[in-house]
């Protein structure tokens, strides 16, 4: 039986490069695929394989100093739904390039939103009500298919959109709400809601464990609704077989949570289209200006058959 294993750890590293160097080897000796970005700030990882190969990957990780108390979530899937093991060094665990103002110490992120469990999150929406504000640490392809209900949604297409959007303005009347930041495992949040809170966020909070573990504790009968986006080749997860579908497709607006590549190969979008716009003439297209391209790479690729 196999399993996807999500975790990340903050914590400082002195030798990055030394530590993909393990994980990779360690990985492709249990036969395990995924992701893992290592960097000065810890580790974040998403892998997928045999169940006794991720707890024999955790028990060999636990042993690194700083890795001991880091928090390890399941979810289902295997070592098909990657196509590789990667294993890289990036400057920072996640891009929202926040380096210049966001410290890391042997605890953590320095200064960041208080953590809630599922639980604590239910219990703060039903005593304060319309005083707790969810704000999306994600970006809006994932948010597009599931959210928090009545979730602020910034809008990002990658975490570097998000200090743009903090700075903007646009969210000053919040900062004297309760904001519960989330995301898909947490990872996003420790670093958002620190960035919040110098911002002058007053009460900030992020939900631990991230949607992952509120699906978990509270499946589709809780205040998520929608599919958890993921990235990987599930593309994405619901968390029982009653799963609120919230996503629009991009041609007819039936309800849907199935994206698709573009058409268009010089096109980065995802489209989010229903069953039956796929199979339509131009429906994988993102937009009109997709169609158009592809109509004169084609033709350029014509005229150079027939030169």
């Amino acid at each position: 039986m196999q399993k996807i294993l999500l975790y990340y750890r903050f914590t400082p590293i002195q030798d990055p490069i030394l530590l993909r160097l393990w994980q990779k080897t360690l990985c492709d000796s249990l036969n395990l695929r995924g992701r893992i970005l290592v960097s000065q700030q810890g580790i974040n990882g998403t892998v997928g394989g045999d169940i006794d190969s991720l707890k024999r990957y955790i028990k060999a990780t636990k042993q690194f100093p700083g890795f001991k108390d880091t928090v390890w979530k399941w979810s289902d899937g295997g070592c098909e739904n990657f196509p590789r093991m990667s294993v890289k060094v990036k400057k920072e665990l996640v891009a929202f390039e926040s380096w210049d103002e966001v410290q890391v110490d042997k605890n953590g992120v320095v200064g960041t939103g208080r953590h809630l469990k599922p639980h604590e999150v239910n219990e703060m929406v039903e005593r304060f009500g319309e005083e707790v504000v969810f704000f999306d640490g994600r970006n809006q392809y994932e948010a597009r298919v599931g959210r928090f209900k009545d979730a602020v949604v910034p809008d990002t297409r990658t975490s570097r959109d998000f200090k743009r959007e903090l700075d903007s303005g646009k969210y000053d009347n919040l900062k004297t709400k309760k904001i519960i930041s989330y995301c898909t495992g947490g990872v996003r949040c420790e670093l958002l809601s620190a960035m919040m809170k110098q911002r002058g966020f007053e009460d900030v909070y992020q939900l631990d464990g991230g949607i992952v573990k509120y699906g978990e504790a509270y499946g589709d009968d809780g205040l998520w609704e929608g599919q958890l986006y993921v990235f990987d080749g599930r593309m994405g997860v619901n968390f029982s077989d009653h799963a609120k579908v919230i996503g629009q497709c991009i041609h007819c607006a039936s309800k849907t949570s199935n994206y698709e590549n573009c058409a268009e190969p010089s096109c980065n979008d995802l489209v989010l289209i229903c069953e039956a716009c796929k199979t339509k003439p131009n429906g994988l297209f993102h937009s009109a200006q997709c169609q158009e391209a592809s109509k004169a790479h084609h033709g350029q690729a014509l005229t150079t058959i027939q030169k």
